[in-house]
């Protein structure tokens, strides 16, 4: 994220820091990384650095029923991955505890804050893994997660097979024949979206049908991270680190091993139609948030402009589900 956060007092971050971590703060640095969370990297008075993440809880669809449910379910995500970090799986960068053994607090209505520790690393993009042998490392420690569901069984969250804010998108189809007019990137979002309606509806109504599939398969479900694609991964000295917890769920399996596996692999240790159910949820929501985004009120900027050059990219990833899917 490249802009900062509306409405946010970014200068009352260090008191919030003091109160809740009693982190004494020297210096506070903005990170523009990632999409959908704000970060800094805070330095106390004694030189240890932290990665502070700001969540956005209107931006927070998968926890659904507005921001009070967000933080819920966000403080159910962070307090999943202490557990497991604590439960011995070293590569799990879990949220620190603050004075009062919270995960993450709120700083207002809107946002709130957790607070990381600093790893020395490098991180790849979203995507394919450099190397196989990154890749089958990753197929491993997922591996690992998803025996520890006992671990973690009381707190952590369950993903319904919903799709998250389909109900903006639905509602965007039917707008199509009506101005949209949040900002700048608004028609040129409603003519793309226009171009691909088809695709959209089609593809829905597939998701439709693979979801009562999976359904099907409720007791396979585990522990799962959600998001372990390369950008996810840290890879420090120890070994890989994924990171980003808050998409943590309940799951099948597939919800992660998607992301990682090749179609060598597929048939041997996953069920193909849920690799493919999530491949198209991944695909649906990425489009619902980013239609949502660029209808709503917004200025022209960085984050908007690459929101407009990724709803374009997901809408046309949308035909690659009419050519596999039967």
């Amino acid at each position: 994220m490249n802009d900062l956060p509306d409405g946010l007092d970014v200068g009352a971050l260090p008191g919030v820091l003091l109160e809740g971590w009693g982190v004494d703060v020297a210096t506070i640095e903005y990170a523009p990384l990632g999409f959908g969370s704000y970060h800094w990297i805070a330095t106390d008075r004694d030189g240890t650095h932290r990665f502070i993440t700001v969540d956005d809880l209107d931006r927070k669809p998968w926890f659904g029923g507005g921001p009070d449910a967000a933080f819920d379910g966000l403080t159910r995500a962070y307090g999943t991955a202490r557990a497991l970090r604590d439960g011995g799986l070293e590569f799990v960068l879990a949220p620190s505890a603050a004075t009062d053994g919270r995960v993450v607090r709120r700083i207002d209505d809107r946002y709130s804050i957790a607070v990381f520790p600093f790893v020395e690393g490098e991180s790849g993009r979203f995507g394919e893994f450099d190397t196989p042998e990154q890749r089958a490392a990753v197929i491993a420690i997922l591996g690992r997660l998803h025996e520890r569901t006992a671990v973690v069984a009381s707190i952590v969250p369950r993903r319904a097979l919903d799709l998250p804010g389909r109900d903006k998108l639905e509602g965007a189809v039917r707008a199509l024949d009506r101005p949209w007019a949040g900002g700048p990137y608004s028609e040129r979002a409603q003519g793309a979206l226009a171009l691909r309606v088809s695709d959209v509806t089609h593809a829905l109504d597939r998701f439709d049908r693979l979801r009562c599939y999976v359904e099907g398969r409720s007791s396979d479900w585990v522990v799962t991270h959600g998001e372990p694609h390369a950008a996810n991964v840290i890879w420090a000295g120890g070994g890989p680190l994924l990171i980003d917890w808050d998409t943590v769920a309940l799951a099948p399996s597939e919800r992660d091993l998607w992301m990682v596996l090749d179609g060598s692999e597929d048939a041997t240790v996953a069920d193909k139609k849920a690799l493919d159910f999530y491949g198209m949820s991944w695909d649906l929501a990425d489009v619902a948030q980013y239609v949502d985004v660029l209808r709503s009120p917004h200025r022209d900027s960085e984050d908007t402009a690459a929101s407009y050059r990724n709803l374009l990219k997901d809408l046309a990833a949308l035909d690659r589900w009419s050519r596999r899917l039967t």
